[in-house]
């Protein structure tokens, strides 16, 4: 980022290099607080309502009481991309507990703060859009449903950082996460989806995996194209013999895997499911969304 940079924050739009928040925000502090990652493209942001519903959800999870209505923040969120200059870019919506001193008690902090950044992004090199991915098993799991709930998307995420630090280690992009029964949950920041004779599957919310936008807007890809989608919970040995596989998220979009634990996906290519749900989501997000002017 650059000085010219603006990004909202609590009601003004500022210099990046004037975004500051206190060293007592508990968004900091302990991780108290939430955030969504929403995308624009060719003028319009993409989900944006269902984004910010989301974002609320988590809100009312945690007890954090949103002093913004729904409407307010989707206008704040189109107010900051317009303030860049931006077309096509990613957002990241943050709202922290504020500053409330040390301690954990959350009713120390007198009221939130929010802040708003639009940028660009790239997750994954291009190659690998094109070629796709290897994945390796994580030893770190997902947290259960008995902690706090997978559906809250917190400012910790220190589960998913050590994860992805086992893939840097081990020389691959990203890897599968399992829950504590030992099944498929989700990747460091992905849902996964497998492909076996023609049917598309994926885990259950109910395992551990992100009830995300993207995966929503698959499986409506899936009814529109007459693609059979199910939701079963999924072991490694189901990765390992699929025909296809692919994750899906608002930051990597819609990108293929193919190989696993040294074992190649199918033929070693992207397939041919994947394919035809790739093109009906680059159609989706460039013809529909909120427009930003």
């Amino acid at each position: 980022m650059s000085d010219s940079q603006k990004i909202w924050l609590d009601g003004e739009l500022v210099d990046e290099a004037d975004a500051k928040i206190s060293i007592f925000d508990h968004g900091l502090l302990y991780g108290d607080g939430i955030f969504e990652g929403i995308r624009a493209y060719n003028g319009r942001v993409f989900r944006l309502k269902e984004h910010v519903e989301r974002l609320f959800l988590s809100a009312k999870a945690i007890l954090l009481d949103m002093p913004w209505t729904e409407s307010e923040v989707c206008d704040i969120v189109c107010e900051t991309v317009r303030a860049n200059g931006l077309s096509d870019g990613y957002i990241r919506l943050v709202v922290t507990r504020g500053s409330g001193g040390l301690g954990l008690n959350p009713y120390l902090c007198p009221k939130p703060s929010m802040f708003c950044i639009a940028a660009s992004i790239q997750l994954y090199p291009k190659e690998h859009y094109e070629n796709g991915l290897e994945l390796i098993t994580c030893s770190t799991r997902r947290p259960t449903h008995a902690t706090l709930s997978p559906q809250v998307k917190s400012l910790n995420y220190l589960n998913n950082v050590m994860a992805k630090v086992e893939c840097i280690q081990a020389g691959v992009m990203e890897g599968l996460m399992l829950n504590e029964h030992g099944t498929v949950a989700e990747c460091t920041g992905d849902t996964v989806f497998i492909v076996k004779d023609g049917v598309v599957y994926t885990p259950p919310i109910s395992d551990g995996a992100l009830d995300g936008i993207t995966r929503a807007v698959i499986f409506e890809l899936c009814e529109r194209l007459d693609i059979k989608i199910v939701e079963k919970t999924m072991t490694r040995y189901d990765v390992y013999t699929s025909d296809e596989c692919f994750l899906t998220g608002t930051a990597a979009e819609v990108i293929p895997v193919v190989k696993m634990d040294s074992r190649a996906i199918g033929d070693g290519t992207p397939g041919e499911v994947f394919k035809k749900l790739l093109d009906g989501f680059r159609h989706e997000t460039t013809t529909t969304g909120v427009d930003i002017a």
